[in-house]
């Protein structure tokens, strides 16, 4: 495994990159299989809130509860996209929600 993948928009991965993480940019439609290329080679998968709401949630959900690689969705600098949150998240685990 390398070290930190940080995933989101292009001015972002521009400050992520300055401090040596590895970035994606995906294209629209290519957030889910970002995520799953960096789930496999990446210590810390680091993603911005918006890509996080483009990413299929089954998928987000599965690396929320994994053990490794680590994954943290970054709160949104402007406020325009809400972060996932917790209680939200353990609704749809513990299957009260779709």
């Amino acid at each position: 495994m390398t070290g930190p993948v940080y995933i989101g928009d292009e001015i972002s991965a521009a400050g992520w990159r300055l401090t040596g993480v590895r970035v994606s940019t995906p294209g629209p439609g290519r957030e889910t299989e970002a995520f799953a290329s960096a789930r496999g080679r990446a210590s810390l998968v680091l993603v911005s809130a918006a890509v996080a709401a483009r990413i299929d949630a089954a998928a987000l959900s599965t690396a929320a509860g994994a053990l490794t690689p680590l994954m943290l969705v970054l709160p949104d600098p402007q406020g325009e996209v809400e972060t996932p949150g917790l209680a939200g998240r353990l609704r749809t685990q513990l299957g009260l929600e779709g």
